[in-house]
């Protein structure tokens, strides 16, 4: 038996909605600027013709469960939200065809990639990681996931609001790069594994929360998430 110097942490984990199991969580891959009135507000338009998908991670250990209230982060006086639809890997995939990415599909569920927007973009600006803007504790919020195996969501509506004002509305059709695609292009660089969540991108509308702030949002037929903003670090 394997001896650790102290123990280690748990694995990171969703549950599911209508089961009794949990869903382990391996990977946190996040899709930039995929709606273009989101690429327009953060002053970088993206041409679908000659660009491709980018993406950036996050550390599993900021997943974060729908309901949580999560402290207002150190070091930003920039809290913002990003509402966004995840995808749950079921089978593992490498070089996948748009064609076949459906068959990787577990699942989805509703998701917060919650940004220190002025730590981001000071990085971004100076061409720097932008971990510390984004690779935040407590910062990748999920809703349970819903099983839909070998679906792909194609429309839908989209929607958060901030204290019961809304914030954030698009659907899932205005997503540039499609499921399939982000699917096919993520597996050209990743073997992409069971447990990975993949969350879509955001629309227009992302802006800042403060302590005592309270978010909501959902997806339609995929369910709800809520996450309250607590005091400051």
């Amino acid at each position: 038996m394997t001896q650790y110097l102290f123990p280690p942490a748990p694995t990171p984990s969703l549950p599911v909605c209508g089961v009794p199991q949990r869903f382990p969580v391996a990977r946190l891959f996040f899709v930039g600027r995929n709606y273009h009135a989101h690429a327009v507000e953060m002053g970088k338009p993206v041409d679908k013709s000659s660009e491709r998908p980018f993406y950036f991670t996050k550390s599993p250990q900021t997943l974060t469960h729908s309901g949580a209230t999560v402290a207002y982060p150190s070091e930003t006086g920039n809290f913002h939200h990003e509402m966004e639809l995840v995808v749950a890997i079921g089978k593992p995939g490498f070089r996948v065809p748009a064609e076949a990415a459906h068959e990787l599909v577990y699942g989805y569920a509703c998701g917060l990639d919650m940004t220190r927007r002025d730590l981001q973009l000071a990085a971004r600006d100076k061409g720097r990681p932008w971990d510390l803007g984004k690779d935040v504790e407590q910062s990748s919020v999920c809703s349970e996931i819903v099983p839909m195996p070998g679906v792909i969501l194609d429309r839908g509506a989209l929607a958060l609001e901030v204290n019961g004002q809304v914030r954030q509305k698009s659907g899932l059709n205005m997503l540039i790069w499609n499921i399939r695609e982000i699917i096919a292009d993520l597996s050209l660089f990743y073997h992409l594994q069971p447990g990975d969540l993949i969350f879509t991108g955001t629309p227009e509308g992302v802006g800042p929360v403060v302590p005592g702030d309270r978010i909501t949002g959902s997806i339609e037929g995929v369910g709800e998430l809520a996450l309250t903003i607590g005091a400051r670090e």
